[in-house]
């Protein structure tokens, strides 16, 4: 009886016809060369290079003791342009990562800090679009008022009162001034290892720097922001609803501060406005999503970089809400699966596609700030129909993707063949006692990045002895 039975047909995604187990190895390929394994020597680079950004802005403080004196950074693995903080891409010059850069990090530099509040954070939304604000120093003593004068917009009251609002692109006009004046004077006095400063720029409101440290070139986006402990009036109803996250992580955890970036909204005051930033919890979050779905969104959002980048409308952030939104909508043992890559991939993609077409994306933590609101129809259709294109083939838009990624890792390779980019010595070189520190040092880094891939870093540091930095991964003390 059992003679005309068919083997199972294989699975098939319905819209292209394409095999999705072809579309899982695709993935599997590009993640393969996405995510690279660094040895000591690349380790210890890595470090020198944060060591010697660290050590940079302790001595921005002292030019004239604006930043706060023991500040607490927050390192984000992954530039601006990878979507690790809500920025607008528009005003950034394109980095290409094998052309201008191997590794990139964001770093989080509180100007000031309001870390003294237990009840929810009320801040002045009157003259803003919804997830914006302005911020008055009035906040502040009269001793941060004095220093950050200079940085403020002035508006004077009917009653004689004088109100001074922090402003976003008069601080990143300071701080851009302040990096260059230190790093001149660091380039005055070189020492041996130490990075070579590539590139300095001022991209919008952060500050892009490229070093050279042995054979490799790292990009930091430097955002000065807004530091908070606690959490935002204007999100608290966020908290009442059921998440992903919850019994996984405490809320605490979640709900520890949030961050005030310079990013404006599409008719709001430059010179004023700040944008909301949950950096810190998306760090959080990021423990509770499973591997095959980062997966996913990872090779995802290297499509839509290529694609989607004229004009500049939808940005990798995007992306990482619409996944925090799934995984609030889908159960948790379905995205659990690790075979479902494809899937997820499709259902990115099919996500993104609606959100363009009904010209709605909601901010994760303030759904009613819709993040794509301010766009024309005109713009959303045209990357609609480029987004049908690559659901009609993903498995081709797969594979010129990670053709890109194996072009950018060739060109680190090719630069790596053609020697140091400065003299900073291997932690086998010399033979002597005073490497050893570093060739421990670049061991455990080297577990720290093998053990926690993709996660990210709270700095802590006193600019008196920039010598001890203390970092943070997650939960974990270094």
């Amino acid at each position: 009886a059992g003679t005309n039975s068919k083997p199972p047909f294989p699975e098939l995604d319905f819209r292209s016809g394409a095999r999705v187990e072809e579309l899982n190895k695709l993935i599997q390929e590009f993640t393969k060369h996405d995510q690279r394994e660094y040895d000591d020597q690349r380790a210890l680079e890595i470090h020198t290079a944060k060591d010697f950004i660290f050590s940079m802005l302790g001595m921005v403080q002292k030019l004239d003791q604006k930043l706060p004196v023991a500040n607490e950074y927050l390192l984000l693995s992954g530039g601006v342009r990878e979507g690790v903080v809500d920025i607008d891409l528009d005003e950034l010059n394109v980095y290409a990562r094998g052309t201008d850069y191997d590794m990139d990090f964001t770093l989080l530099v509180p100007a000031l800090k309001l870390h003294d509040r237990n009840q929810p954070v009320t801040l002045d939304m009157r003259h803003s679009a919804l997830c914006h604000s302005w911020l008055s120093l009035r906040l502040f003593d009269e001793g941060t008022i004095s220093k950050w004068k200079d940085c403020c917009t002035i508006v004077d009251h009917i009653n004689g009162a004088t109100n001074y609002f922090f402003s976003p692109t008069k601080v990143a006009d300071w701080f851009y001034d302040s990096i260059s004046i230190v790093l001149s004077e660091i380039q005055k006095k070189p020492q041996r290892g130490m990075p070579k400063v590539e590139k300095v720029e001022k991209n919008g409101t952060i500050i892009s720097i490229i070093l050279g440290v042995g054979s490799s070139r790292m990009l930091y986006d430097i955002v000065p922001v807004v530091s908070f402990k606690g959490w935002p009036a204007v999100a608290q109803s966020w908290l009442m609803e059921n998440h992903f996250w919850d019994g996984k992580i405490t809320e605490e955890e979640v709900i520890s501060g949030f961050y005030l970036v310079p990013a404006c909204s599409y008719k709001g005051k430059k010179d004023n406005e700040w944008r909301l930033s949950f950096a810190r919890s998306e760090v959080q979050l990021k423990k509770c999503i499973s591997s095959s779905l980062m997966q996913a969104y990872q090779a995802c959002k290297a499509i839509i970089i290529k694609l989607l980048s004229r004009p500049k409308a939808i940005s990798p952030y995007h992306l990482r809400s619409m996944m925090l939104w799934a995984c609030d909508r889908l159960p948790a043992n379905y995205l659990a699966q690790e075979d479902y890559a494809a899937h997820f991939l499709l259902g990115l993609i099919d996500d993104l596609q609606h959100c363009l077409v009904n010209k709605m994306c909601p901010n994760y933590f303030i759904p009613q700030c819709n993040m794509l609101e301010h766009l024309s129809e005109e713009t959303v259709m045209l990357h609609a129909r480029k987004l049908s294109s690559v659901r009609s083939d993903p498995a081709e838009h797969l594979r010129t993707a990670i053709e890109h990624v194996k072009a950018a890792n060739r060109l680190t390779l090719e630069l790596q063949r053609r020697g140091s980019t400065t003299s900073i010595p291997s932690p086998q070189s010399d033979g002597g006692d005073t490497n050893q520190p570093d060739d421990r040092l670049a061991k455990k880094l080297q577990q720290l990045v093998t053990e926690n891939p993709g996660k990210s870093i709270s700095v802590f540091i006193n600019p008196d002895d920039v010598t001890r930095p203390h970092f943070r991964i997650d939960d974990k003390f270094f």
